[in-house]
């Protein structure tokens, strides 16, 4: 039996990411935490092998709540959807108004808002916290983005500073903003993280058929590009990844991994998100469609006698360094690209639902801790410090000279896998993107006057105010008309 309303925080869910959360709240100065599973045995397990920690075990709800000090907090760290919606309940039964329930789980954020208005009723606040950094993360310190009442941040608001990571000095965590705030931005970082490993493999996957390097070869590449403005986590062990080799074969681990990649479901969240806002997110959408396509190896084995190029020549062996260099440019700049799409799903997503989110601030959270931390943040804060109402992140000025030193070689690159073969879909969407900001005028003038043409979808003009409609079943003539609710 627990001692009575001792533990300033509590945790329910000890799988790994539960169990590593609470060793990182316990070794904390001033924090006591409770801790609690549906499955005792994970309860003791976790108790014994950390004494260390000071633990208040609970084996059941009632005994949980009792050991919480008011306002009593639980962090809820079990899989979304029912099991998540059941904690809940079983809390919101016990907790008292003014008490602070936190899902910490990967939750789809319209479920968060349901959540918390729900449960904001009863007068408990309810948080919504997408935390990154994994298992590593979970124990060491993450990046947390929490939603929730500006009462529930009063409280919790310390806690997570005491366990998040720190970056030039700063922890990871602000407050985002209200309801499903906090799981809509994890949501776009997760997106963004699909947009950054495709890129990287695509790099990777050039290089390789592009120059014959081996995994071994290619490993100290990427440990040299993390060494400049790529730095990054993901480069980190992009390198470690492919100087791995397999025990039982002998091989580089990269050549006996299945090449099908999975998905947890973040990515397509992001992409189904942002159509909804009418926001472009391509970047991360191919990185999407990419893992999809590898995933249906009966239609990749149905394709097997499609035409293609002549299998193109490797890259002479006087050039492998410039063509080296030329991926590289075109990876920083398909990785701006990703992130400036991603922090303009977050403004759309704020003006949708009315959350105050500071982007500069996201970018800074962002700089430790999670798993797209990057060097590259430190320009993005930067960015929005200078302008935090840029409409645009790709034309900020650093971003801009960027673009200018890595256009051409981008181009090459793209052409280069075009004529080879080699897939390269965030590459040429990315691209593709940027031109299209750049047109001074694109052909969706035609896919307007098509609209009009079979549905009288209406359209403006660039040379009168008013809205317009050709009357193309009859005599072709003009009118002004009021919008198509079409």
């Amino acid at each position: 039996m627990p001692e009575s309303a001792s533990a300033n925080i509590g945790v329910v869910g000890l799988a790994v990411m539960g169990s590593n959360l609470a060793r990182n709240l316990a070794s904390r100065e001033g924090n006591t935490v409770a801790v609690f599973n549906r499955s005792p045995e994970r309860t003791r397990t976790l108790v014994e092998e950390h004494p260390e920690a000071g633990f208040i075990a609970a084996e059941s709800y009632d005994e949980f709540v009792a050991s919480l000090a008011k306002p009593r907090t639980a962090i809820i760290m079990v899989q979304a959807g029912k099991g998540t919606d059941a904690v809940i309940s079983e809390l919101a039964s016990r907790f008292e108004p003014g008490d602070i329930i936190v899902d910490g789980g990967n939750a789809l954020f319209t479920d968060t808002i349901r959540r918390e208005r729900e449960v904001r009723e009863t007068g408990i606040n309810f948080v919504g916290a997408g935390i990154s950094g994994g298992e590593e993360g979970a124990l060491n310190g993450p990046s947390i983005m929490p939603g929730g009442s500006d009462e529930s941040w009063i409280t919790l608001g310390p806690i997570l500073k005491s366990i998040a990571a720190v970056a030039e000095g700063e922890p990871c965590v602000t407050h985002v903003g209200h309801d499903g705030a906090g799981h809509f931005v994890k949501m776009i970082h997760n997106g963004i993280e699909y947009a950054d490993m495709q890129l990287i493999a695509e790099a990777y996957d050039l290089i390789r058929r592009g120059t014959g390097k081996s995994p071994a070869e290619i490993a100290e590449v990427f440990a040299e590009w993390n060494r400049g403005e790529l730095e990054s986590y993901l480069i980190e062990i992009t390198a470690e990844v492919l100087k791995q080799v397999d025990a039982s074969t002998g091989e580089p681990l990269v050549d006996v991994i299945l090449d099908e990649a999975g998905s947890k479901g973040t990515g397509v969240w992001t992409v189904q998100t942002a159509l909804a806002l009418g926001t472009p997110v391509s970047n991360i959408a191919e990185a999407v469609f990419a893992r999809g396509l590898s995933s249906h190896p009966e239609q990749r084995a149905a394709a097997k006698g499609l035409a293609g190029p002549d299998e193109a020549e490797r890259i002479p062996a006087d050039q492998v360094d410039a063509f080296i260099e030329d991926v590289r440019l075109a990876l920083y700049a398909s990785k701006i690209v990703a992130y400036s799409q991603g922090f303009d799903a977050i403004r759309a997503g704020a003006a949708e639902y009315d959350w105050n989110i500071d982007l500069g601030a996201i970018s800074k959270i962002w700089r430790g801790g999670c798993i797209i931390r990057a060097q590259f943040l430190n320009r993005i804060a930067d960015a929005y410090d200078e302008n935090p109402n840029l409409d645009l992140l790709l034309s900020a000025p650093y971003f801009a000279e960027a673009f200018t030193r890595a256009q051409a070689a981008w181009r090459r690159v793209v052409v280069r896998s075009v004529e080879a073969g080699i897939p390269a879909p965030a590459f040429s969407s990315s691209l593709a993107y940027y031109d299209g900001l750049r047109a001074d005028r694109l052909p969706a003038a035609l896919v307007q006057g098509q609209r009009d043409f079979f549905g009288a979808h209406t359209y403006k003009r660039i040379d009168k105010e008013g809205v317009f409609h050709t009357l193309w079943s009859g005599d072709h003539t003009e009118i002004e008309t009021t919008p198509s609710s079409h």
